[in-house]
């Protein structure tokens, strides 16, 4: 059985990552993308669906010791877990180091103290745990074949193998450093070249060290904010640019129900908004990189804008289930790819206009296809905005006027104005800004229910909804606006959890809500973050201050977040780890260290 989400670390090289268990196991890795299928897909089904588990040897009949203490080396993504056993202690250090060649995890194994008897179990399942492979020796080396992949095995411990299972057994004494490493290639190509575990060790340290020397922010968050800010490094694909929301596919939302859905993908709001926080603490060359992603991905087409592409920049993600996985602790479907990628969610050009401007602001190197490309986004809003959408949640119920989606529209038209404003494009001014009083007209009237004095979910709804909390951030309003400062009560009285924390939107349990969907979720990490931003802007710093410190001890013992958190459980829930979480933690953090507000 997998373990809790929250007790999982991440590893990745910038092309894949993989998810680490306290006990030793890598439960999910897909090769050689993100995207690709998972040779080790244990997380969403039974080890039968592959795992590799490395740790101190154990009696049969009982479960895997977990580590007694893991950490990051530094500021990295080298994985460090030691186990303390009545023969002694002993260290794994797990990571992928960035490629340049084939991908690789590399696995050390160093001796503390002691004489510790260890064991590998590698059991490779291509395909997410539906193909066993043609496992072989070739020169040496041992290596797991199955159509297009193939999966090379290295290690100088001696193997066997049982109930196609690669094993090894061995002891390490103090001093001891033993490698094991798995390299994917295609299977028509030659093998990759045999590892250099200690060098690529040294290369994957130098690597994160000198990436991280780049941030610019050094406030008393900064230990959380350096953490995310990797983790953010991790889940950009380093050839193209592309940004995924997570590494996971269907780590659901509501344990044991069907809201479980494949986040390896690049979501135009989620990488646009990682742009802004990296952009925010120093990170240009990211920023540029996304920004050529972009271009190409939109090409010559804005009128046909899609909400999330593949990594490379892909069109077609269409979702499927794969009904021989029972899902993570039996949340069924288990689901690949994204039927939502052809949904109309208006306040995307919202979000791609907004991080073009953040990008023009901060110095990023004029670039005229993008101002181009801004301007017929703008073009098409014209003579869409005031339709009804799905929405930033992705409903896939009945289409609304979303008040979320009508701000957004504004967004982008307001940023325009700004860029055609500072001579940088050209574009019809007056009948734009006419554009912007119009929407902004609108959302006012139809959005905001007088009487209770708050906006609401959808024009005409009674309904809340935490995406209303961005209207001052992206400003709609001014902070002191009494219509913000109702909304924000009124998200605060009916969308907290009882240990305060920010609901998305009202569920309804068994029956089908606004969403279309049955069952509920947990409490939308992103949502809890933007109410302590507004608690900020609006002059309740120390309670905003406190909120943040809440939701900062949610995060696993390596500083990781999911989606969601569930408050009936508590326990993390939701894909992991998720951009959408550690995006506003760091902007949470930059305005609660502008405004002082942190503790002593």
């Amino acid at each position: 059985m997998a373990g809790r989400i929250e007790d999982y670390a991440l590893i990745g090289d910038m092309q894949t990552a993989a998810l680490v268990c306290r006990d030793g196991t890598v439960d999910w890795l897909c090769l050689p993308r993100f995207d690709s299928h998972a040779i080790f897909a244990g997380l969403l089904g039974t080890e039968e669906h592959g795992f590799w588990r490395l740790g101190p040897a154990h009696a049969a009949d009982s479960q895997p010791p977990t580590a007694a203490r893991r950490t990051y080396r530094g500021d990295s993504l080298i994985l460090e877990s030691e186990w303390d056993t009545p023969r002694g202690t002993v260290r794994v250090i797990d990571f992928m180091p960035p490629r340049d060649g084939a991908p690789q995890l590399i696995r050390i194994v160093e001796g503390v103290t002691g004489r510790v008897p260890m064991r590998s179990v590698l059991r490779m399942r291509f395909s997410y745990g539906r193909v066993v492979p043609w496992v072989h020796k070739h020169d040496g080396r041992t290596v797991a074949v199955a159509g297009p992949d193939s999966v090379w095995f290295d290690t100088s411990a001696e193997t066997y193998g049982k109930s196609l299972t690669t094993y090894a057994d061995f002891t390490v004494a103090p001093g001891d450093r033993i490698a094991f490493t798995i390299s994917w290639e295609p299977s028509h190509k030659q093998p990759p070249a045999l590892p250099e575990p200690e060098q690529s060790l040294q290369a994957t340290e130098d690597f994160w060290r000198e990436w991280v020397e780049h941030c610019t922010y050094h406030g008393p968050y900064r230990e959380a904010v350096v953490r995310s800010l990797i983790t953010l490094k991790a889940l950009t694909y380093a050839p193209t640019g592309g940004i995924v929301a997570a590494p996971t596919t269907s780590l659901p939302e509501d344990i044991g129900g069907v809201r479980n859905w494949d986040y390896r993908y690049t979501w135009l709001r989620d990488a646009a908004i990682t742009l802004s926080s990296l952009l925010r603490t120093g990170y240009r060359e990211e920023a540029r990189a996304w920004r050529e992603w972009l271009l190409r991905a939109v090409a010559g087409d804005p009128e046909n804008l899609q909400i999330m592409y593949g990594i490379a920049g892909e069109r077609e993600l269409g979702e499927a289930e794969l009904d021989w996985l029972p899902g993570y602790e039996n949340s069924a479907p288990v689901r690949v790819g994204n039927g939502a990628a052809h949904q109309l969610q208006l306040d995307v050009y919202g979000e791609v206009t907004e991080a073009l401007h953040l990008a023009h602001m901060t110095g990023l190197a004029r670039n005229d296809y993008a101002s181009l490309l801004q301007l017929k986004l703008i073009r098409y809003l014209e003579d869409h905005w005031d339709e009804p959408d799905e929405g930033i949640w992705e409903v896939r119920g009945p289409r609304r006027h979303f008040v979320h989606s009508k701000v957004m529209a504004w967004v982008a038209v307001d940023r325009t104005i700004k860029l055609i404003e500072s001579g940088d494009a050209d574009g019809p001014l007056e009948r734009w800004k006419e554009l912007r009083d119009d929407i902004h007209r609108d959302v006012c009237e139809r959005g905001y229910d007088k009487e209770r004095n708050t906006f609401t979910q959808s024009y005409g709804s009674q309904e809340l909804d935490a995406s209303l909390l961005l209207i001052p951030q992206m400003g709609f309003l001014p902070p002191d606006d009494k219509r913000v400062i109702g909304t924000i009560e009124a998200i605060q009285r009916e969308l907290s959890t009882p240990d305060g924390f920010i609901l998305r939107y009202p569920t309804s349990g068994g029956e089908e809500g606004v969403d279309g969907l049955p069952g509920d979720e947990g409490a939308f990490l992103a949502c809890s973050f933007w109410m302590a931003d507004d608690l900020a802007m609006i002059g309740r710093v120390d309670e905003a201050r406190k909120l943040f410190e809440k939701l900062l001890a949610l995060r696993n013992d390596l500083g990781l977040l999911a989606e969601e958190w569930d408050p009936r459980l508590k326990r993390q829930v939701g894909n992991f780890p998720q951009a959408f979480s550690h995006v506003p933690l760091i902007d949470t953090a930059l305005r609660l260290t502008a405004s002082g507000a942190y503790g002593g």
